[in-house]
């Protein structure tokens, strides 16, 4: 299945207008979380300071940016607060491009923007979700792939917000979320929401709007999650795949892959989106909830591969990297190598992106 470019005609980005009506405050991107090594000009680009560059959204106006690629940090933990969990994950997205800036650049990129922060104010996790919602709609109508970076999980909601927003004249579409984690982020809202309840959210609003949403979670751990939220996936019609069967390699790599194949066919569109809880502590140290029965980078990696191969994946974002919980900077590191693995995805000559 697939939706025509023409179906989805780009129109101009000029996301001052609406943001200056939100309260929450945007950031434009800033030099110093670039930095590292210098090169022989005569070789051209070789790090990721050398690759990126600094686009204010407040200048940001055209009608198509063809394979370009646009970093946006959800600096956001309100949501994490409001769940009891343990706040400094908006921070995530200044220690991530500093890991960033560093790393070797393997792939021929088209155009790779930082495009700032948007940041809460006053505790305000809606307002937080409803700018990034503008911020993406905005990025996808002038073909640009988003990658959002928190923040709490709670950045998926305003994340889905505007993919929806961006397809809403294209007729009848199917999209399906994959999210790795240990939760299943799902729990009904009981007053306000928070990082715990954004797929709950997404079904429940989404379910009569003539875009049909399909949820897979991968990674949930038993321990991390009460009887009523197995019961509540299975009244949302939620697929999911525990911790156990997340292995790198042999029959459970494979059946998961089976398991997954169905969702990509019947779906227009994938949005994919990373818990770093969902990892062994062995590796991301650095989450409000970290647990030792987590899956592997080596896992995400090929599952990653797996789903981005599908030439399907409209957008992307990693959630919940706390550096103040972190140890040697190795959870920031490792979102890091995740990024730059998507980036190299996005620009094979064997990956189409969609959207």
């Amino acid at each position: 299945m697939s939706i025509k470019d023409n179906e989805l005609a780009p129109k101009e980005l000029n996301i001052k207008k609406g943001m200056n009506k939100i309260n929450a405050r945007y950031i434009p991107p800033e030099q110093r979380y670039w930095e590292g090594r210098p090169t022989n000009p005569e070789v051209g680009i070789q790090y990721w300071h050398q690759l990126i560059q600094l686009q204010n959204l407040e200048e940001f106006k055209s009608n198509s940016h063809d394979n370009s690629i646009g970093i946006v940090g959800y600096v956001c933990d309100e949501g994490v607060r409001r769940n009891r969990g343990r706040i400094g994950a908006r921070k995530g997205p200044e220690f991530l491009r500093e890991r960033l800036a560093k790393l070797p650049v393997h792939f021929d990129s088209g155009k790779v923007m930082d495009m700032g922060d948007i940041v809460s104010v006053d505790r305000n996790m809606e307002a937080c979700q409803e700018m990034l919602a503008e911020v993406v709609s905005n990025l996808l109508d002038s073909k640009v792939f988003p990658i959002v970076v928190g923040g709490g999980h709670d950045l998926a909601y305003g994340h889905f917000n505007g993919i929806a927003r961006h397809l809403k004249n294209s007729g009848p579409t199917k999209i399906g979320i994959i999210n790795f984690d240990a939760h299943f982020d799902m729990r009904p809202v009981e007053g306000r929401s928070n990082s715990g309840t954004p797929f709950n959210q997404i079904l429940n609003e989404y379910k009569d709007s003539g875009l049909e949403v399909e949820y897979f979670a991968i990674g949930i751990q038993q321990q991390s999650n009460t009887r009523e939220l197995y019961q509540v996936a299975k009244d949302m019609k939620a697929q999911y795949a525990i911790n156990y069967d997340c292995e790198s390699s042999g029959s459970e790599l494979n059946a998961l892959k089976d398991r997954l194949r169905p969702v990509v066919e019947r779906n227009h569109y994938l949005y994919i989106s990373i818990d770093m809880d969902g990892f062994s502590s062995a590796y991301a140290p650095g989450v409000s909830a970290p647990s030792p029965l987590g899956f592997t980078p080596y896992f995400m990696m090929k599952m990653l591969s797996f789903l981005f191969e599908t030439k399907k994946v409209i957008s992307f974002d990693i959630a919940e990297l706390n550096p103040d919980l972190d140890r040697d900077n190795l959870t920031a590191l490792l979102a890091a190598k995740i990024v730059d693995f998507v980036l190299a995805k996005l620009n094979s000559k064997q990956v189409g992106v969609a959207g």
